[in-house]
């Protein structure tokens, strides 16, 4: 693993990983701190382009606060390549059934609390989904006990009425700490789900930043917004840190 230089909280390791899926095993990236400990895991569940750069710079982000962060890519052989547009995405998201993406979201969860990985807490994770992985991170939620808290970014929460599990059958379901994050001029997730999302779920906090649109937090799109991205960023790690176990540091 390649080591990371000091910033936040703790020195880092990271690199691409194979997350064992099934017999098989799919595309992942694991960012975690560089010291002896347990620490609370987070899957990462990227948006409709599947694992890109930017999933991998959020799980460096977690890692120098103290999570373990595993980011899992659930496209398996329809993921789009690299560099292509929306529509070929489009096409490999229609192609990964609601089951199976749960399941393999099921499969990573396994692997997470295996011994093969030591330096995760056995205790409930955190989910962070990005657009249509954030809304695989509500559906898997609804049904989890072992899921401790999930916040999405611009989930899609409606227009899945050709898919086999809508989200909006399930927010009332969701027990767990739920944060979501929009941008009012997203052109891709209407951000009037936010507030029908609020209605059934008001156990959650669901934020909308104005003048804002999508992919707001990643900073190689086009609709990167600095200020809405540090806001996020500061709740998100807020959330999490609130609603996972601490980090278990052995005593020498």
């Amino acid at each position: 693993m390649a080591v990371l230089p000091h910033e936040g909280s703790y020195n880092i390791l990271y690199r691409s990983y194979a997350v064992p899926v099934g017999a098989g095993s799919q595309p992942g990236y694991l960012a975690r701190p560089d010291e002896v400990g347990q620490y609370p895991g987070i899957l990462v569940l990227p948006d409709i382009f599947g694992l890109t750069s930017f999933e991998k710079e959020l799980c460096r982000r977690l890692a120098r606060r103290g999570f373990v962060a595993i980011a899992l890519d659930l496209y398996r052989d329809n993921r789009p390549l690299p560099g292509a547009g929306l529509d070929e995405a489009v096409e490999a998201y229609a192609a990964t059934s609601d089951r199976r993406a749960l399941t393999d979201i099921d499969e990573a969860y396994q692997f997470m609390m295996s011994d093969d990985v030591e330096w995760v807490l056995d205790a409930p994770i955190g989910l962070l989904g990005l657009d249509t992985g954030g809304r695989f991170a509500l559906l898997y939620a609804a049904d989890r006990p072992h899921v401790g808290a999930v916040a999405v970014v611009h989930a899609p929460l409606a227009g899945d009425d050709d898919r086999s599990l809508q989200v909006v059958d399930v927010l009332e379901r969701l027990t767990m700490p739920v944060l979501g994050l929009y941008g009012r001029e997203d052109e891709l997730v209407p951000a009037e789900g936010a507030d029908t999302a609020a209605e059934l779920n008001p156990n959650g906090t669901w934020i909308v930043y104005e003048d804002t649109g999508h992919d707001f937090m990643n900073d190689g799109a086009t609709g990167y917004h600095h200020g809405a991205a540090s806001d996020a960023e500061v709740r998100l790690v807020r959330f999490f840190t609130t609603h996972l176990a601490a980090p278990v540091i052995p005593a020498y």
